[in-house]
């Protein structure tokens, strides 16, 4: 099934953008970031809000950005502090940030950076916070090394707890952190998925395949990824069972950039590639005690719908992202820095 848009469109990003993240710490309203990526431009930081009545999405606040911004998360237990990982000079750098007091004023003063993760010497790829609640710890991810942080906000300090390195492995490209067990990782390689233990900074496991994008981990069901890859669309996979995927979720014309669990609704999963497509997968899994769900290339493998596909975009989606505080709501970014709020609504009743 495909649509053009009906969502709300957000119109003020003037560059280039790929990072949106969801402030999941705002437990008040819908509210994202989006950071650009300009190469010629001072980039920007803006705070979106979706306005109560549901059909505008406003700036409640503007910050400058020092360099092109190719990573951003929002700290989970406090809606004012947000990662970026960005050019700096020759390389990248990282740095936590803290949002100044607004006071309704949407031209806002200068972010506050409160420390750089600056341990690093190789390509920095992104920076983890755990999903779920306050943690005093924070992961960075570069092309060779993983770096658990300890991290103390209100001193504005920062500190590395430990390390591990990717010895022979391709270079790392990002990652994720696992809702239900906080010292546990995912990195994504181009070729494969590793799975680490942060209390020994060791690999446990892997999946050995090809053009790996994204991985993320389904908040509500233990042991559940999705990853994004440039053949296959997304892969659902029982970390239990990794000689097969549990489901082949095509529907993308070109390269599968992004992968996103629902929040709340554990069978909805969001996908956006570089085939100007968002596309919203019914996809069902089965984990309980009696058996694990059949491999891909069953007969019952591939009955899982595709619910929508969102085209109306003109450039590639490399940023989608759920809203926590209503979860029937996600918003995707296009590269040419358009931001679109949409509902789902419509087909929670498929459930």
């Amino acid at each position: 099934m495909q649509s053009g848009s009906t969502g709300i469109v957000y119109g003020g990003l003037k560059y280039q953008a790929r990072c949106i993240a969801d402030v999941r710490a705002d437990a008040g309203s819908t509210t994202f970031l989006a950071g650009t990526l300009s190469l010629k431009e001072e980039n920007e930081v803006h705070l979106i809000r979706l306005l109560p009545g549901e059909n505008e999405l406003v700036c409640d606040g503007l910050f400058y950005h020092p360099n092109e911004i190719w990573d951003l998360k929002s700290c989970p237990f406090d809606h004012r502090l947000f990662s970026t990982v960005y050019t700096s000079g020759e390389g990248y750098g990282a740095s936590v940030w803290k949002i100044p007091e607004l006071y309704g004023q949407s031209n806002s003063p200068q972010l506050e950076e409160l420390f750089k993760l600056d341990e690093h010497t190789a390509k920095i790829r992104c920076v983890l916070w755990w999903p779920l609640g306050k943690h005093d710890k924070i992961i960075s991810i570069d092309e060779r090394n993983i770096f658990l942080w300890n991290i103390d906000p209100s001193n504005k300090s920062a500190k590395v707890v430990s390390q591990g390195s990717a010895d022979m492995l391709p270079n790392l490209r990002g990652g994720a952190w696992d809702p239900h067990n906080h010292n546990s990782i995912a990195a994504i390689t181009d070729s494969s998925v590793h799975f680490w233990d942060l209390r020994s900074m060791k690999r446990s496991n892997a999946i050995e395949h090809a053009h790996i994008r994204d991985v993320d981990y389904n908040p509500k069901k233990q042991n559940i990824i999705a990853t994004a890859e440039d053949e296959f669309g997304i892969r659902l996979w029982d970390l239990r069972m990794l000689k097969h995927p549990l489901k082949d979720l095509p529907g993308h014309s070109h390269w599968t950039w992004a992968a996103r669990h629902n929040p709340e609704y554990d069978e909805l999963i969001l996908s956006a590639g570089t085939d100007s497509a968002v596309n919203l997968w019914l996809a069902k899994v089965g984990t309980d005690e009696s058996g694990l769900e059949s491999p891909s290339g069953s007969p019952n493998s591939q009955e899982e719908p595709l619910l929508n596909s969102y085209t109306d975009y003109e450039d590639s989606i490399y940023g989608i992202a759920w809203s926590s505080h209503d979860p029937s709501l996600f918003a995707s970014l296009s590269y040419d820095g358009r931001v679109v709020l949409e509902s789902i609504k419509p087909y929670l009743q498929i459930k």
